[in-house]
């Protein structure tokens, strides 16, 4: 009889495109979150936790470029019984599965609603440097109101956010624009391309049509959305005889005029001194479309009001060159940028970029109910906020770990935690040493390892004559560095004191570090 084959063990490798986040990392994204919900709390939004999983119907094709139900997110079909089922997937931002709530809960909830929700979502999307499939999103939203005073106010609570968690002013910048200015720039400027002899019926071909003029406006959407990384060369490419990326691959472009290509770079380019400036410009732009008019009186109300609770034109910016690439939006669309420039893998100076965006979304919600429930709102990128704040300095490099008391003598065990229950109580973080206590020095590499600011140690005698020894592990390492043989006696890390005075003294270190 054959050998039963033996099964292969599982590798322990993370799945393509996830990583593992460590303590400290996590401690670090935690407490950010809880000042950024302190803000947004402030502001009376309500917090909100929705299922990770959404139906796909619900959940809504709206991705780039998706065309398969599973396409985009990580989605499976249920069966029941007689072979059928929904196709459910994890959720690919925190907006969408908002509008199925207030749906879901409108008559429970109040209108307008103002909701926050902070979370993992996921894209089944090809990974790349720093491109995960599996990140944090941090989002608030206004549900149920048409007011210009709700996109106001979303703007003003994210430069306060960003304030906040340590973004000082002048280091950032809240740029503003308007999909119906967009859409009027659309209307005046390209017109429609003919399919040519379709052979089904004139209502199909009604369809055939619109679904094409939907399709190329989406795609000049998306291109003139790349305008900062490709700039003027490459939308005039993209837009017309088409283009050769950096990998050597040629995108098909979308054979527009090149009247109509200067048009759309006039647009992209006409960010004034100031914001009233720009908004006198596209008026021009817009004239002689209703839609796009619309668009810049919104933008003037926007700006009015964040001037008048003090957000002056710097920090707040009309920028036509902002379009955000999801094609839910309705209005009014912002991104916050960082400005300040960092070092990139290659070594060459490039700003920080966007850590945020968002806007007005009035169609999302109808999809369920059949009737405009007017919506706006932010969604802040946790993973690049968290970046950029390391890179300002905001967030320490290495967490301190806990106070650790060491172990003398196994027999004392209660002791030790009776030190530790001490700490604890006192509101500081600590543990006692749970390995083999048999020698000294690993427990003080433990210590190293776990970054602890001190080590406490009682030893027999210590326990007789009612004293402790606290070491100051962060100066000493500090001394063993550069000190001289007459600075280490003048400084010494390594305290005794009563008992009775261990909670103190830990206390005074712990200041004394900062």
């Amino acid at each position: 009889m054959a050998k039963p084959k033996k099964q292969p063990r599982p590798k322990a490798v993370t799945p393509k495109g996830f990583r593992d986040y460590f303590g400290q990392e996590v401690t670090q994204r935690t407490e950010m979150l809880r000042a950024i919900a302190d803000v947004y709390h402030r502001y009376g939004f309500d917090a909100l936790e929705s299922s990770a999983v959404e139906t796909v119907e619900a959940l809504g094709k709206f991705l780039p470029d998706v065309d398969r139900p599973n396409e985009g997110v990580f989605a499976w079909q249920e069966f029941d019984e007689g072979g059928n089922g929904d196709w459910m997937a994890l959720r690919y931002d925190l907006t969408a599965p908002l509008a199925r709530v207030y749906a879901q809960h409108r008559n429970d909830l109040p209108t307008p609603y103002r909701r926050y929700a902070m979370g993992p979502v996921w894209r089944n999307e090809k990974p790349g440097p720093g491109r995960y499939r599996q990140f944090y999103q941090c989002d608030a939203d206004t549900v149920g109101t048409a007011s210009m005073a709700a996109d106001a106010e979303i703007c003003a609570m994210l430069a306060d956010t960003l304030e906040t968690v340590g973004i000082p002013r002048g280091d950032y910048v809240i740029r503003l624009n308007n999909r119906k200015i967009l859409n009027g720039i659309l209307e005046l400027t390209f017109g429609k391309v003919k399919l040519g002899k379709l052979e089904g019926s004139k209502e199909e071909n009604a369809k055939l049509q619109a679904v094409w003029d939907r399709n190329v406006e989406e795609a000049i959407l998306r291109t003139m959305d790349k305008h900062d990384k490709v700039g003027d060369q490459g939308v005039r490419e993209l837009l017309g005889p088409g283009r050769r990326d950096e990998s050597g691959a040629f995108i098909e472009g979308w054979s527009r005029s090149a009247e109509e290509i200067d048009v759309v770079l006039s647009f992209l380019n006409s960010r004034k001194e100031n914001n009233q400036q720009t908004l006198d410009g596209l008026y021009k732009l817009v004239e002689g479309s209703e839609i796009g008019r619309q668009g810049v009186n919104e933008l003037k109300s926007i700006c009015a009001l964040l001037e008048a609770q003090g957000y002056e034109g710097n920090r707040i910016v009309v920028d036509p060159s902002v379009v955000r690439g999801l094609g839910y939006y309705t209005g009014p669309v912002y991104e916050a940028e960082l400005t300040f420039e960092i070092f990139d893998e290659k070594g060459r100076k490039r700003q920080f970029g966007s850590v945020a965006g968002g806007g007005r979304y009035d169609d999302l919600v109808k999809r369920f109910t059949g009737q405009e429930v007017p919506a706006t709102g932010i969604s802040i990128g946790v993973d690049r906020l968290l970046a950029a704040l390391r890179e300002k300095g905001r967030i320490s490099a290495q967490a301190k770990g806990p106070v650790v008391v060491t172990v003398m003598d196994r027999d004392r065990m209660a002791d030790y935690q009776a030190m530790v229950a001490e700490l604890r109580n006192a509101g500081i973080r600590a543990e006692v040493y749970l390995g083999n206590p048999k020698n000294f020095g690993n427990q003080l590499k433990y210590a190293d390892k776990r970054n602890s600011p001190i080590a406490v140690i009682e030893g027999g005698d210590e326990k007789a004559n009612g004293i402790v020894q606290i070491k100051d592990l962060i100066l000493g390492a500090k001394i063993a560095e550069s000190a001289t043989l007459e600075e280490w006696k003048e400084r010494p890390s390594q305290f005794e004191v009563p008992r009775g005075d261990l909670v103190a003294k830990v206390r005074e270190i712990l200041d004394s570090q900062g």
